[in-house]
């Protein structure tokens, strides 16, 4: 009985010492695990550390880009093309010649759009002094296969209207020498009519030069269409001279 007693005892005794060597095998464990979550938070810190090259990376291209955008659309505001909402318009031709007309985004920037009319400035005068003028200058537009990227204020050749007539036809000029000399003597001025006194050959046999210039109210309803309606203070609500741009 008694070395029953005493094995039992000692049963219960090295149970008792197994589960204390599981307790103590227990952080054992823990701490040999230390070492492996330890290297993962150190492997989760460099994977998480990696994006921050990209990120300036990433800034450092965002901002090279937007420093290209800016020179760009410096450079393209200096262009010709870049029309607002608001425009300089001078119509100018000699006494006996044909029509000009120019479009400028400021008094002293170049030409965005400069045509000549094949109607005669004296005739045009006429059709102003008798009321409202409405001048319409139509172009085609190209077939799907030929279809060009052309700017509405870049087409080369136009079919006019007066009030509804046809006057023949009116071609795009390039701003020259002579055009811009006729400009920079009239960039003053910001609305009015007059007379320029002509020099040379030309004054001898086209007469004096006849300029009208105002602010237009530039609408654009579409890449196909566009609207200037002269802005006259003194007029009673409508626009004395409106012109309008198609491609049909």
């Amino acid at each position: 009985m008694a070395r029953t007693s005493q094995d039992s005892s000692k049963r219960h005794f090295h149970w008792t010492k197994k589960v204390g060597n599981e307790d103590d095998e227990a952080p054992t464990f823990k701490s040999t695990s230390n070492p492996i979550e330890e290297d993962k938070k150190e492997n989760l810190k460099t994977h998480v550390a990696m994006p921050t090259p990209r990120k300036k990376l990433s800034a450092v291209a965002v901002a090279r880009l937007r420093s290209v955008l800016t020179a760009f659309g410096k450079n393209r505001s200096n262009l010709p093309f870049g029309l607002g909402p608001r425009v300089v318009g001078t119509l100018f031709g000699y006494r006996r010649g044909h029509v000009h007309f120019a479009f400028q985004k400021d008094p002293n920037s170049p030409p965005a759009f400069l045509v000549e009319l094949a109607t005669p400035i004296s005739g045009l005068v006429r059709e102003m002094a008798s009321g409202l003028v409405r001048i319409a200058l139509e172009c085609d537009k190209e077939k799907e296969e030929e279809k060009k990227a052309v700017r509405l204020l870049e087409e080369p050749v136009w079919r006019t209207y007066c009030n509804g007539k046809k006057c023949g036809f009116a071609t795009r000029r390039e701003c020259g020498a002579k055009e811009w000399k006729i400009l920079k003597a009239v960039e003053p001025i910001s609305m009015g009519a007059g007379v320029l006194p002509g020099n040379g050959a030309e004054a001898d046999t086209d007469g004096e030069l006849m300029y009208m210039r105002a602010k237009f109210e530039r609408i654009v309803g579409s890449r196909d269409s566009e609207a200037f309606y002269m802005m006259n203070p003194d007029s009673n609500g409508a626009p004395e001279l409106s012109i309008y741009l198609l491609r049909v």
